[in-house]
């Protein structure tokens, strides 16, 4: 285990490296620069801010000075909102977006799989006909769609919940609805179709011949080897869910973290661009090794190490 942990140490190092660099690079690449917009700055201005954030310097200084302030977990001050640096935007963009996000997941997971398991259990019946209907809107309705829809029918028709920010418990329920719809269809289709292909093998035939309940061959033999391509899934969508999702945070107003990468785009504003990203491949890659250990629990015959 030990050893395993290592690799996957120094492989997430290798990998943030080169994300952090090509990242550094396609930024310096776009025409333009952090302080040229539809109205330029006088040409003093510009070559002061330069000179202070030390954007006049060759590229390479600016890349290796870069490096040195990541290993020390500093990603520098914000080019566009003055007095920020960008870890404090990250924290507080990251916190709001975590929150909705972690209630997203749990949402989706559980959801996600009763109805997948539903559906195989009743295959070809109502229930099956009925959970597929509701996985397919769920993938094929946009979230701007559904996130306006629930605003209109259940914030402003009906007054149920807040139609913007996020100020007490009911403000949570139409962005996490919003940002957990996609995700909860596609595990309950994804449940639905491994389940009815573990049903199907020779070992499930062997458990019921033996005379197992089928509560033990369902919880034993069936749930732990469905739920292997769930988890797959559940770690790209997790550091999705939680460094924010763009149009769930501009519909519902929530000062996330996907609205302020959006805007730190436009903006060019490099160093937020570049903490964000750095913060999504970090997330990813724990989502991943996390996968990989649930992977081992659930399936003895996949090992970490050898």
């Amino acid at each position: 285990m030990t050893r395993f942990l290592a690799g996957r140490v120094l492989s997430m190092m290798i990998s943030l490296f080169l994300i952090i660099t090509i990242t550094f690079i396609l930024l310096h690449l776009i025409p333009g620069g952090p302080f040229s917009g539809e109205k330029a700055l006088p040409e003093a201005v510009t070559e002061a801010l330069e000179e202070k954030y030390h954007l006049n310097d060759s590229f390479w200084k600016q890349y290796t000075d870069y490096l040195k302030d990541v290993v020390k977990l500093k990603l520098g001050p914000s080019f566009q909102k003055k007095g920020y640096t960008v870890n404090e935007l990250i924290g507080a963009g990251f916190s709001a977006s975590a929150k909705v996000g972690s209630m997203a997941i749990m949402v989706s997971l559980l959801m996600g799989i009763l109805l997948g398991i539903i559906s195989a259990l009743k295959y070809k019946r109502w229930q099956d006909q009925l959970t597929m209907l509701v996985a397919t809107l769920g993938v094929t309705i946009p979230s701007f769609v559904s996130g306006t829809l629930i605003i209109y029918f259940f914030g402003v028709k009906l007054n149920w919940i807040p139609t913007f920010g996020l100020n007490g418990w009911t403000s949570y329920i139409g962005p996490v609805i919003t940002l957990a719809f996609f995700s909860m269809a596609f595990i309950s289709r994804l449940m639905r179709s491994s389940m009815l292909e573990v049903l199907r093998q020779d070992y499930i035939r062997t458990a019921r011949a033996k005379g197992l309940s089928e509560f033990k061959v369902m919880s034993k033999h069936v749930l732990k080897n469905a739920l292997i391509p769930v988890i797959a899934y559940v770690g790209p969508m997790s550091a999705a869910v939680l460094t924010g999702a763009f149009v769930t945070e501009k519909i519902f107003s929530i000062p996330g973290m996907g609205e302020m990468f959006v805007e730190s785009v436009g903006n060019r504003d490099y160093t937020v661009v570049m903490g964000a990203t750095i913060l999504y491949a970090v997330i990813l890659n724990i989502m991943n090794l996390m996968v990989d250990i649930v992977y081992s629990i659930l399936d003895p015959r996949i090992r970490l190490y050898k």
